[in-house]
């Protein structure tokens, strides 16, 4: 959670304030793998370095998701901290 604005009083325990924060980070590596996708399927594989063909289908979903993970890591869109924000205003609601 290094660098990233969080609110200053949180009356969560460590531990549960950890998994939102991870949660968050898991919705925005999946929101960039969902952004990313149709950028992906406009390629023309017949003509690339492997050729194309069923294999290199399945495996595309998988890299697009590997590279939304890579993005996400390294500082995404910026999606993670107002969803990590959310998420710990609703748990604190609830408690």
């Amino acid at each position: 959670m290094t660098g990233q604005i969080l609110p200053a009083t949180s009356t969560l325990p460590p531990a549960q304030t950890a998994r939102l924060w991870q949660a968050a980070r898991d919705f925005e590596a999946m929101a960039i793998g969902q952004l990313l996708q149709p950028m992906f399927e406009t390629i023309d594989a017949k003509h690339s370095a492997f050729g194309g063909g069923e294999a290199e289908a399945a495996w595309r979903p998988m890299l697009v998701d590997a590279i939304g993970r890579q993005m996400a890591a390294h500082g995404g869109i910026g999606l993670a901290v107002p969803v990590f924000n959310a998420m710990l205003r609703a748990q604190e609601q609830e408690r």
